[in-house]
């Protein structure tokens, strides 16, 4: 006979959940920055690191072996000691010469080994809590996760910088101002000729644009002089993308970095233009039948102004030394930002080209109406050693949270393996017997209309909700600068999401599912109308746009909460954590095929119109829901 054991579930759900987040941040962002870090090209990182979503995407194919072979106590614990392994597999890998290689295939290990244990671990959620205490506790186990999110990609990242500025040679300072009442002035790219700070003292970086001022506001047009001594007049878009150019030729020429193939093309006009060459039909009906008439301006959109900084090393490396060092903005205001999506803040000196100068490329917000700073610093540590220890960390992590979920993790009395699998065969019966069993449950089909159309509309505004933020009035959106939008969605909308799904758990676990199900679709639906008021609204101030982001992210979080408790209903009985991990599938592909059409439709029928059409989706949102059943008591506390 099994041994029963009971757990206050605060003991185990937070470190569980937290557990369950990390790797999945490790393998999906951490390990892109340390790529980025180590010198790898562009190219690699987004081809081969691309496809390390890919576990999570066909996790509910190999979910029956983890519903019908050992116990989901015993898959989430072994997951957890691999991924203990493996990361620290990462970390002593790090400094082997074909580390790329090396840590991309243990990459792979950890993104299979944490897609297993999601599969466990929501399986063992559903087994050790009754209904009423997975209602109550489903808000606590997403924000654990968000909380993990959020510690993998700044707490881990800030670590490794600490390691780099602290290793190596002092940090290259660097502040860039952006002033409304500074006039326009061509940023130069002289190379920085003999000072007397050179050959003097320790090696050190070396800079006479220490602190450098900018105008906001850049000119419509630019008059250069050619080679030949011609003088023209160019766009400032153009101009701007010439010296970006620049930049990156020079640095390429003088051995600093090497030059990547980027893609280039314009950002698409939007609603109200023009039809674009080569568009198809449809494409121009609908814009002419649905789409926003705005009026393009004569002048065009505003460019963003630029500045160039240059830096070098004040004396010689030693012969076969080299000195790496990356550049990352370290405070002040996001709407002065270095370029980095076709230039690489990663600059190599050594003995043949210390005494030429690194540029470094930067872009400034043209939204901005008052004086902003932000600095930047140049680290020059060790930075294999830097991600050695993130991902030692990261491993004795893991070996602890392993160790601790030995004991804290309880030991339900429905967890065990299905009874009569003796054979290969008797397993693979199984298997298929999984996937059958959940295609012939009650109500599949309206099951599975819910998981597709239940945040359809959340789906497709996610996509746009940063665009909408950031484009400027005469395209449609609220002209937000990028510093302001990393505070009115990227930490006052998470804090509505995350507050709307702890209550959303409460009130359902008072409740039930049944009772809460409608407030929590029209909750889902109706919030969507605050994207609607901006569209519409004449220059909402800031606070409005912060009060509006809030409402609409609690009102997604706490109608989320009907979702995820849905997904546990429909997945009660037989194999329930398999089919658990099957309705993650469809709620992956309800998110993906909307979104993918999103920027699409918003392109061609504008911002308002696009909200409009948020709204109507509303309807499969709430009507979905008329056809479901449910047990009215499922998620309630029994009395």
């Amino acid at each position: 006979m099994q041994k029963t054991t009971k757990r206050n579930p605060w003991a185990w759900i937070p470190t569980l959940y937290f557990a369950q987040g990390l790797p999945y941040v490790a393998v999906m962002t951490i390990s892109v920055i340390m790529y980025k870090r180590l010198g790898i090209s562009n190219t690699d990182i987004a081809l081969y690191t691309g496809w390390l979503y890919l576990p999570w995407v066909i996790k509910p194919f190999w979910s029956p072996f983890v519903d019908i072979i050992k116990t989901k106590r015993w898959w989430t614990l072994t997951m957890q000691w691999i991924i203990a392994f493996a990361l620290a597999g990462i970390a002593f890998s790090i400094p082997a010469p074909f580390f790329f290689q090396l840590t991309l295939a243990v990459f792979w290990l950890v993104g299979f080994t944490s897609a297993t244990h999601d599969i466990a671990a929501d399986g063992f959620y559903m087994l050790a809590l009754s209904e009423h205490e997975q209602s109550l506790y489903v808000g606590i186990r997403s924000t654990f996760y968000r909380v993990a999110t959020v510690a993998g990609q700044g707490l881990l990242v800030i670590l490794a910088g600490l390691i780099e500025t602290n290793s190596g040679l002092t940090p290259l300072e660097l502040t860039v101002n952006a002033d409304p009442q500074t006039e326009w002035s061509a940023p130069t790219t002289g190379a920085i000729t003999a000072t007397e700070a050179d050959l003097a003292g320790e090696m050190a970086f070396f800079t006479p644009q220490a602190e450098t001022t900018a105008a906001i506001a850049a000119p419509a047009s630019v008059v250069i002089t050619e080679a030949d001594s011609s003088v023209r007049e160019i766009p400032f878009k153009a101009y701007a993308a010439m010296m970006r150019d620049s930049v990156r030729n020079m640095n390429a020429r003088n051995g600093f970095q090497t030059v990547e193939a980027t893609a280039g093309g314009n950002a698409g006009a939007g609603a109200g233009a023009t039809a674009k060459s080569g568009e198809s039909g449809f494409t121009r009906w609908v814009r002419d039948t649905f789409g926003e008439k705005r009026e393009v301006s004569a002048e065009g959109p505003a460019s963003n102004n630029i500045a160039i900084v240059g830096f070098r090393l004040n004396r010689r490396p030693e012969a076969g030394e080299e000195v790496i060092v990356n550049v990352t903005q370290k405070g002040g205001d996001k709407s002065i930002h270095l370029e980095q999506d076709k230039l690489s803040t990663r600059f190599v000196f050594n003995e043949n080209n210390w005494d030429k100068t690194a540029y470094l490329y930067y872009e400034i917000d043209h939204k901005l109406t008052e004086r902003v700073t932000a600095t930047f610093e140049g680290a020059s540590g060790n930075i294999p050693l830097a991600w050695m220890v993130v991902f030692g960390a990261l491993s004795a992590f893991f070996f602890v949270v392993a160790a601790y979920h030995g004991w804290a993790l309880p030991r339900p009395t429905g967890d065990g393996s299905s009874a009569n699998l003796n054979t290969a065969g008797d397993i693979m019966r199984e298997f298929f017997e999984t996937f059958r069993s959940f295609f012939k449950k009650p109500q599949i089909w309206v099951a599975i209309a819910f998981m597709l159309l239940y945040r359809l509309p959340e789906a497709q505004l996610v996509k746009l909700i940063n665009p909408f933020l950031l484009d400027p009035i005469d395209k449609g959106g609220l002209g937000l600068t990028t510093g302001q939008v990393g505070i009115v969605y990227g930490t006052v909308g998470i804090i509505g999401l995350t507050i709307g799904g702890i209550i959303g758990g409460i009130v359902a676990a008072k409740g039930g599912l049944k009772k809460w199900l409608w407030p929590m679709a029209w909750s889902m639906s109706l919030t969507c109308l605050t994207f609607v008021y901006l569209s519409y609204a004449t220059a909402p101030s800031l606070l409005t746009v912060n009060i509006c982001v809030f409402v609409e992210q609690f009102g997604y979080g706490f109608g989320f909460t009907a979702y995820m408790l849905y997904l546990i209903y429909f997945s009660e009985g037989t194999h329930k954590t398999a089919h658990y991990a099957i309705c993650t599938g469809f709620m992956a592909l309800g998110m993906m095929l909307p979104g993918m059409a999103a920027g699409w439709l918003q392109e061609t029928i504008g911002y308002r119109h696009f909200f409009i059409w948020t709204m109507i989706c509303c309807i499969a949102t709430v009507g979905i829901c008329a056809f479901l059943k449910i047990d009215p008591n499922f998620g309630r506390k029994e009395k």
